[in-house]
């Protein structure tokens, strides 16, 4: 890591996340109440959850389990693939993109910008994943050639490759710009390759949330192996 590219420390949440914000309809509780005695033993269990129940935005296999526990696990199998995000006016879609890219089990997300970011939609799956800042989309650069990742945009620009026509690499940089501008030109000219998602409605363009949804499961739908 170089001395511009920092960890991005997780926002505080509240002890034990007794409610989530479920996106439609405001707040609801959801997990599990306190565990039943006796607990399950082993390092991997947190004493106040199993005491007072796990209300947190996990699936059912990590239920009382410790954040670390949970990132210790999650790391034995991340996928290959990183996602990047441009910071420059605080968007509210990077939160989703965050929220996504725990789902699809990303390396590493990458801010590039502002360090601060609108945590809100991520709902709180910041705290499973590694995050790493970059002040600006040079650094981001320097970092993947070192890495040996090249760096994919996603962005419906003149000349981009159609994504439904295109081999994802296994390891790359899924690169995505803010709502409304999309990639910078600093952006554009660090990728090795730029990506359209094809439209066919009236729509200038979709939100860079759903972009980011696609272009993910576009790597997984090529290098990941489905359960069951």
């Amino acid at each position: 890591m170089s001395s511009t590219d920092h960890p991005v420390p997780a926002e505080d949440a509240p002890a034990g996340d007794p409610i989530q914000y479920d996106e439609g309809f405001g707040p609801a509780e959801v997990g599990v109440g306190p565990h039943p005695r006796p607990w399950p033993e082993g390092e991997r269990y947190d004493p106040e959850l199993l005491a007072h129940g796990d209300r947190r935005n996990v699936v059912d296999a990590y239920r009382y389990w410790t954040r670390e526990a949970i990132v210790a696990d999650l790391d034995t199998r991340r996928h290959d693939f990183h996602v990047a995000v441009e910071n420059w006016g605080h968007d509210f879609n990077i939160g989703s993109v965050v929220r996504t890219a725990n789902a699809f089990l990303a390396k590493e997300i990458h801010i590039v910008g502002r360090r601060r970011w609108n945590r809100r939609g991520a709902m709180v799956t910041d705290r499973y994943q590694h995050v790493r800042h970059h002040p600006d989309t040079e650094s981001l650069t320097a970092w993947a050639l070192a890495e040996g990742v090249p760096i994919i945009g996603i962005d419906n620009l003149p000349g981009a490759v159609p994504l439904e026509r295109t081999e994802l690499p296994r390891r790359c940089v899924l690169l995505f710009g803010q709502e409304g501008p999309g990639l910078t030109e600093e952006a554009r000219k660090h990728a090795q390759l730029v990506c359209s998602i094809a439209q066919f409605g009236s729509t200038r363009s979709i939100n860079a949330g759903a972009a980011a949804a696609i272009a993910m499961h576009a790597w997984v739908q090529r290098h990941a192996v489905v359960p069951g």
